[in-house]
C-alpha cells in the first residue's frame, strides 16, 4: 500500500498532483465492487481487509433489508475525460500511462 500513504502524505501536505487525481477517478470509474457486497452479505466480514472505496453509505432498516449505494461510476468517466481531454492527450494513450503502460521504470 505504498501508493496509497504517498497519496495520503501529498494530500496532508497539499502537493497533490493531477496524475494523483488521474488514477483516482480511474479507480473510481472501474474499480470492482465485490468487497462492498461481502461487506453486507458475510455475517463477519474483516472490514480491515476490503476495499470499500466505491461504497457511498449503507442502510438497513428494523426489517433487516439493506440497501448500499456505491460511487456514480459514469460520473467518475466523465470526470476522467474532461481530465485527459484537458491533458491534451486522447483518452486511450492517456488510460494507457495511467496503468503504467506509459511509464519508464
Amino acid at each position: 500500500m505504498e501508493k496509497n500513504e504517498t497519496l495520503q502524505q501529498r494530500i496532508k501536505s497539499g502537493k497533490i498532483r493531477r496524475e494523483d487525481v488521474a488514477r483516482r477517478l480511474a479507480e473510481l470509474a472501474f474499480g470492482k465492487v465485490n468487497d462492498c457486497v461481502r461487506l453486507v452479505l458475510e455475517d463477519d466480514p474483516e472490514v480491515g481487509k476490503l476495499d470499500l472505496g466505491q461504497l457511498c453509505e449503507i442502510k438497513r432498516n428494523e426489517k433487516g433489508t439493506v440497501e448500499i449505494k456505491l460511487v456514480d461510476r459514469l460520473r467518475a468517466l466523465e470526470q476522467l475525460c474532461l481530465l485527459a481531454e484537458q491533458e491534451g492527450a486522447d483518452v486511450e494513450s492517456f488510460l494507457k500511462a495511467l496503468n503504467g503502460g506509459g511509464e519508464n521504470g
